[in-house]
């Protein structure tokens, strides 16, 4: 028997906006094509990663994270596992990646949603500006991705108003078992380690505490916004967000792995979805 769809869902990570920008303007457009109301759900902050989040049966959920190291970033795997509920809602896992790659990322997604009671029904990679650099990337999603963006929704759109039934996971690329993480080099072939890196503050830190909110880990201390009282994945929202430029990176590892994918990668990547 049918289904009868209920709603479209915006849920997304999105420490510095691009993953966001991806899933809602997917989102927007599958909501106009169907003809439905749209939600949004952003579990960037981490009080919302708190709560459960469910769904059910008749929603159609466009579910959105970003690559880190061409995964799903390890600290959200707790959360996605025990906290999401689809209960029978259509998925539409999407994934953005900074202009390198996105490797197992989407697969991986993919594979939790449906864990979670969730039919997938497409996927999608798309680029975003990487967390890392103001040039790699730069401006992504521009309206070029836009464009492609809504026509992924609408075919997505056109396979859930057509006899189509769920008989198993949306195809989408990537390997199985997944792949480990990407781990940098250096010129000499060595592994670069920057887990426990974590940005310095310039002395013309105002104290706004804007990085303080911008954080999805909560790791800067509320009362000061210079020390890191937890793990930093480098998202980047702290450096990008603040208004005076006061965080940096300085780490010789981290500064010359950014520099190599801005040379490595600087050429367009394009985005890639299945439906």
């Amino acid at each position: 028997m049918a289904v009868t769809k209920k709603k479209v869902w915006a849920v997304y990570f999105s420490p510095t906006g691009g993953t966001k920008t991806v899933v809602q303007t997917t989102a927007e457009e599958l909501a106009a094509k169907l003809n439905l109301p749209l939600a949004a759900y952003d579990f960037t902050p981490p009080a919302v990663r708190e709560q459960e989040a469910v769904f059910g049966e008749g929603d159609i959920v466009v579910f959105g994270t970003p690559v880190i190291a061409g995964r799903v970033p390890n600290v959200l795997l707790p959360y996605l596992r025990e906290r999401v509920k689809g209960n029978g809602a259509w998925a539409v896992p999407m994934v953005s990646f900074g202009n390198r790659n996105y490797d197992d990322a989407l697969i991986e997604l993919r594979n939790i949603l449906e864990e979670d009671g969730f039919r997938t029904v497409a996927g999608g990679a798309f680029i975003s500006e990487h967390s890392f650099s103001c040039t790699l990337g730069a401006g992504r999603p521009d309206e070029r991705d836009k464009a492609i963006l809504k026509e992924f929704a609408g075919k997505i759109a056109e396979k859930l108003n057509s006899d189509w039934v769920y008989t198993a996971p949306a195809y989408v690329k990537g390997e199985e078992p997944v792949r480990p993480y990407f781990i940098p080099q250096d010129r000499y072939g060595a592994a670069i380690d920057i887990r426990k890196v974590k940005p310095q503050t310039k002395d013309t830190c105002c104290d706004c505490g804007i990085c303080i909110k911008a954080c999805p880990m909560g790791s800067i201390s509320r009362d000061n916004p210079r020390e890191y009282t937890g793990i930093c994945i480098k998202c980047g929202a702290c450096v990008k967000k603040c208004p005076v430029g006061a965080k940096y990176y300085d780490d010789p590892g981290y500064i010359y792995h950014k520099e190599e994918l801005e040379e490595l990668y600087e050429r367009r990547a394009e985005p890639e979805y299945f439906v």
